[in-house]
């Protein structure tokens, strides 16, 4: 009876965190329940993904699980897709899925072990599944970037697929951002006219989390700013001609609110085919939280101006209305 009321409890704690407005027509924030973050959003075989960091301890933090939604409104959980039993090389803290598909293959990067230095093993990883849902498995057997290239962290990977189909990896913490060419398997680079495989792209006031899209011809380039245990965390951008940059910043654009969520930030953004919409997927943390990882997975829409610039978003407890592909 005791071990009753205790799983009631907790229940109910974890229930009060989770304050999604859904309704039949609108998605509500967050998006599912749990702790989840640093969220990527993408569109496969007619259905929005939204593949997730799941948000604990670092030693805790060893899997993935994956969402898919045919409405943005209904979400069907994809448990455990890539776990550290696959990847034998990574310990922990297995961070920031980016995943893209190439031919018949699905390729799920990742970064894990949170290095601090070259004499650590971990960094970014590749797996790969013929399936959205996995399960993926490692890809090469040991990392793809496992060094510190122009002061970057190997952390917080984007694989970018441009319009003449090359692709790029776009990644770095400790307030250095890195693109590479990947070669056509996806085991290592393509050296960039210079002779280095990873240029420095580094806009101002960029911290980590980088995200690309193409809009209207113009390429842009996302990231984080600010802590991401703290209220200031939050999302800027700038826009360039090419995905190798320079790159001017923009402005912010995705923040807290005081009355809705904190530390709203480390996104990515979808857009709906066909429908020239556009949606930010991030993480924030609700107000009633103080600990670092209890950070939950949201949507709203993105809009922009006539010039092509991208307005505030306006981050809320409904979500967005339903969408089927």
């Amino acid at each position: 009876m005791k071990k009753t009321l205790v799983l009631l409890l907790i229940f109910s704690q974890l229930n009060s965190c989770y304050t999604s407005k859904r309704t039949q027509s609108s998605s509500g924030n967050p998006i599912f329940p749990g702790w989840y973050a640093d969220p990527e959003g993408i569109v496969f075989e007619n259905q929005f993904w939204v593949y997730p960091t799941f948000s604990a301890p670092y030693e805790k933090q060893v899997f993935f699980d994956a969402f898919s939604s045919y409405d943005l409104t209904h979400w069907k959980k994809h448990e455990r897709v890539l776990d550290t039993a696959a990847i034998k090389w990574a310990k922990k803290a297995l961070w920031a899925p980016s995943i893209i598909k190439k031919s018949e293959n699905y390729f799920l990067f990742f970064g894990a072990n949170d290095i601090q230095n070259e004499n650590e093993e971990g960094g970014i990883g590749v797996a790969v599944s013929t399936k959205p849902e996995g399960p993926f498995v490692d890809y090469l057997g040991k990392p793809l970037i496992d060094k510190f290239y122009n002061g970057a962290q190997p952390i917080d990977q984007f694989v970018f697929k441009d319009v003449d189909n090359r692709y790029y990896l776009i990644y770095g913490g400790w307030k250095h951002c890195n693109i590479a060419q990947l070669n056509d398997s996806f085991t290592g680079f393509i050296p960039f006219n210079t002779g280095e495989k990873f240029k420095e792209i580094t806009p101002e006031g960029y911290v980590e989390g980088p995200f690309m899209f193409l809009h209207k011809s113009k390429y842009y380039l996302m990231w984080s700013e600010g802590g991401w245990t703290g209220p200031d965390y939050s999302v800027a951008y700038a826009i360039a001609d090419s995905p190798l940059g320079p790159f001017k910043r923009i402005g912010k654009i995705l923040e807290q609110n005081d009355e809705i969520a904190t530390g709203a930030g480390h996104h990515s953004v979808i857009a709906a085919p066909k429908k020239d919409k556009y949606y930010i997927v991030y993480h924030r943390r609700p107000l009633t939280e103080s600990n670092r990882n209890s950070r939950v997975t949201c949507i709203d829409e993105m809009h922009f101006d006539k010039n092509g610039h991208i307005l505030p978003v306006i981050i809320t407890h409904e979500g967005v209305r339903s969408n089927k592909l």
